[in-house]
């Protein structure tokens, strides 16, 4: 949670047909990092344990929200687009290369889970980038879809692909989504439940602060999601990339992130110890450290590229 009397402001941006809510944190190094979080995990869930470390060291933060979700624009509502969303963060660029305390080359983006994912995508599709940090990433749906379909009950899985179906068809004819919880036990009915899916409420509200974070998603996404692989485009990643990898990971999986550090020209690994969600419980110190130390590091790589320019 962003500590008493910070500065931060309420944004927005257009993308698409609609706008995006952001928070912007302003920073005096000319660096900025643009974060996003996972499957219906908004901006400050999302962000706020790690954007004030970010701020301080001197980065200016771009969070936002996804469209669709949050404060962000867009109909209907809890639907996951993957072309909307990485379209959503190549405005977030856009947007934050225009901010008065931002570099344009000293952009750097983070995120984690699903928009850790979105991060290697975008990156490949932005080569003036500063650096980009994908954390605990979904870079292989493919590759994780049998662990996750192995962690339902048979039952489970047929109702959730039925709602998934019937979802689906639905948006064809214009009917409201058909929502189901972002995680669960396991039998239940939910988009995840590996075992380490139910961290993520300790982990990233263990207060309760946000009480309008609605934690579900259209049931559609069980369809999508499995042919969802980001990590391919590793080998196009010009830019400094770090892979924040938890070797215990049951619902991302180590594995396949570590291959697409591996393709990627210029890329770091770090290994937590700890499942999914350790990044924001007992590694958090370590993640955030590294981070730091990786995001300072490029910009001074990039500002030394573009020839020292500073627009702090």
């Amino acid at each position: 949670m962003p500590l008493p009397g910070r500065h931060r402001e309420k944004v927005r941006f257009v993308s698409g047909d609609t706008t995006c809510s952001a928070w912007h944190y302003p920073g005096t190094n000319g660096g900025c990092v643009i974060m996003a979080g996972g499957i219906a995990v908004t901006k400050e869930p999302a962000s706020d344990l790690f954007a004030p470390r970010f701020n301080d060291a001197g980065f200016a933060v771009l969070a936002f929200d996804h469209r669709r979700f949050g404060e962000s624009g867009g109909e209907p509502r809890q639907v996951v687009r993957l072309d909307d969303q990485l379209a959503d963060w190549q405005a977030a660029i856009g947007f934050a290369a225009g901010l008065p305390d931002v570099d344009p080359d000293g952009i750097s983006l983070w995120g984690f889970s699903l928009a850790g994912g979105h991060v290697l995508r975008v990156a490949a599709d932005n080569p003036r980038l500063a650096s980009a940090i994908a954390q605990s990433p979904l870079v292989d749906g493919r590759a994780v879809a049998p662990d996750a379909l192995r962690a339902m009950t048979p039952l489970a899985l047929l109702r959730l692909l039925g709602r998934g179906v019937v979802d689906a068809a639905g948006g064809l004819l214009g009917r409201p989504p058909l929502l189901v919880p972002t995680a669960g036990v396991r039998g239940a009915v939910a988009s995840l439940t590996t075992p380490d899916a139910m961290d993520g409420e300790r982990a990233l509200d263990p207060d309760r602060l946000h009480p309008d974070w609605e934690r579900t998603v259209a049931a559609r996404i069980v369809l999508r999601l499995g042919g969802y692989r980001p990590g391919l485009h590793a080998p196009r990643i010009k830019c400094p990339l770090l892979v924040v990898v938890c070797d215990q990971d049951l619902s991302a999986l180590p594995g396949p992130a570590v291959e697409a550090a591996h393709n990627a020209p210029d890329a770091e690994v770090v290994h937590l110890t700890g499942r999914h969600y350790a990044p924001f419980l007992d590694a958090h110190e370590e993640a955030v450290e590294a981070e730091i130390a990786f995001l300072r590091k490029q910009l001074t790589r990039a500002k030394a590229a573009s020839g020292g320019r500073n627009h702090a």
